[in-house]
């Protein structure tokens, strides 16, 4: 035999056979090829195609393993980051095209010379369902990514679009803490406008995680505006604009909105919570350094999508409008169930149900774990996008999804609410609540204001007693308040 001929007899198949005997071994050793690329290569005799199709199966089976290993405890940041999400969509669908180009190529080197017709559909619909069987789970995965790439990028802007420049290497500017103001507002079709009837700072120690949240109550009156326009108009405090609206906290976000010359410069939707930021952080003396607002509404929809938030009601909750009530006990709340137990007041008040808005945020925090995240991904995506603004920059997420995992794992949560007796709210001590702050976080001078805006304080000698809920709301249920934090752990139902 010449030396072209025994080139081509190495180089050719091994024999296959004719007819449809020959199937099943063909998808038998297409199936193999499937789970480790090269396998239908080597039987064929193509050693050369083989060992490449096995070399590139090992580097994907080794990045994956290294992943999963090596690089686990980052996995969680990577997930928030946009760019990252993008080139991952990318490869997963290129990793699946190449997954189903493997089983057909492997198939067809494979394949008996001739079959009848029956044979034929029959080899090519068991491909197409190997076909189907490594596309699905990549195409599911591929899309997965983009929700989550498109969520992330509907909700955070980047650094440069907000102006919030963002140090990867050293993400919150070398400070001790991180104040987030939570806001819950109660936009409605009856309703014009925003109200924030929950306002809330929690006070994050970026090295540990453990956290004090700070809350306000929505009807704190004659509140100081920050230096400038604001100020100007209102040089004693907030009084509102009208007997519809009387002055209270929950209304600054609204008039913000309705008064672009008390904020100039900045965008629509984008007002309301710059002035709130300000006036809260001058309220506690306390640097405000970003704001989540969300939508109480649609804050339901994220508890359903969850499944519902299980928690411990420990006295009757009116409920819904026709009567009902959550009975005590451990129950599974729904999305509408769950925003009624954080926002009734019946037979109860604005600083009971505040309390009861700090338990809420914590049992939906401590389940919301990554199954329940990964199973109902779509839905949670949908529901934060129509329901969640914030002024975080997309840089920042990394590092606040490394700091969230400190709070879960076991970080100290504690809740200070400057509500009465404690605190009077038609004339707020400025003077007490900004000292409360400090002892409630730290003494670090760069956390606290040593000189907060004051030109708007208000005599701090009206009795407690002589206010009423401004909107209807009754004073029944108004607990004794401690100067000093309190654990969630201790003061929520468990």
């Amino acid at each position: 035999m010449g030396r072209s001929a025994r080139r081509h007899a190495r180089g050719s198949d091994v024999e296959r056979p004719s007819g449809g005997e020959g199937l099943p071994r063909a998808l038998a050793l297409t199936l193999a090829s499937a789970l480790v690329w090269g396998v239908a290569h080597f039987v064929a005799g193509r050693r050369v195609a083989g060992g490449v199709l096995l070399a590139l199966y090992l580097v994907v089976a080794a990045a994956l393993a290294g992943a999963a290993t090596l690089y686990r405890s980052e996995l969680p940041t990577l997930a928030v980051q946009p760019d990252m999400l993008q080139r991952l969509t990318a490869a997963l669908v290129a990793l699946g095209v190449l997954w189903m180009f493997v089983v057909v190529w492997s198939y067809l080197v494979l394949r008996p010379v001739s079959m009848r017709g029956g044979a034929q559909s029959l080899g090519a619909a068991a491909v197409a369902v190997m076909c189907l069987a490594v596309a699905v789970p990549a195409a599911w995965s591929a899309h997965k990514s983009y929700v989550a790439r498109d969520a992330l990028t509907s909700i955070f802007r980047t650094g440069n679009e907000n102006g919030r420049h963002v140090d990867t290497d050293d993400p919150f500017d070398g400070q001790p803490r991180v104040n987030i103001l939570l806001i819950g507002g109660d936009a409605a079709e009856n309703r014009t406008g925003v109200r924030t009837d929950s306002m809330t700072v929690a006070s994050v120690d970026t090295e540990t995680g453990d956290t004090v949240l700070l809350s306000l109550p929505r009807n704190l009156e004659n509140v100081p505006f920050p230096a400038g326009p604001a100020r100007d108009r209102f040089p004693y405090g907030f009084t509102g604009d009208g007997a519809g609206t009387p002055g209270l906290l929950n209304e600054v976000y609204q008039y913000a909105e309705e008064h672009p010359d008390v904020v100039p410069g900045v965008p629509k939707k984008q007002r309301g919570p710059e002035l709130l930021k300000a006036t809260i952080a001058g309220v506690l003396g306390l640097r405000v350094d970003y704001y989540i607002l969300v939508d109480m509404f649609g804050f339901a929809d994220i508890v359903d999508a969850m499944g519902g938030v299980r928690m411990k009601v420990d006295q009757p909750i009116p409920y819904g409008l026709e009567g009902a009530v959550l009975e005590p006990g451990y129950r599974t709340l729904s999305g509408k169930e769950a925003l009624w137990y954080g926002r009734s007041r019946t037979n109860s008040s604005d600083y009971v149900r505040m309390g009861r808005q700090k338990c809420l945020m914590r049992a939906i925090a401590e389940q919301a774990d990554p199954q329940t995240v990964l199973t109902s991904f779509d839905k949670l995506a949908a529901a934060a996008k129509r329901t969640l603004s914030t002024d975080i920059p997309q840089e920042l997420l990394p590092a606040l999804m490394k700091l969230s995992n400190k709070v879960k794992d076991g970080a100290k949560i504690n809740s200070l609410q400057f509500v009465p007796p404690l605190i009077y709210t038609g004339s707020p001590d400025l003077d007490l609540i900004r000292k409360l702050t400090s002892e409630a976080i730290t003494s670090d001078p760069r956390q606290v204001s040593s000189h907060p805006s004051t030109s708007a304080s208000a005599s701090p000698g009206a009795s407690p007693s002589e206010t009423g809920e401004p909107d209807g709301g009754g004073d029944g249920g108004t607990p004794k308040v401690p100067s000093k934090p309190v654990s969630l752990d201790s003061s929520c139902p468990s």
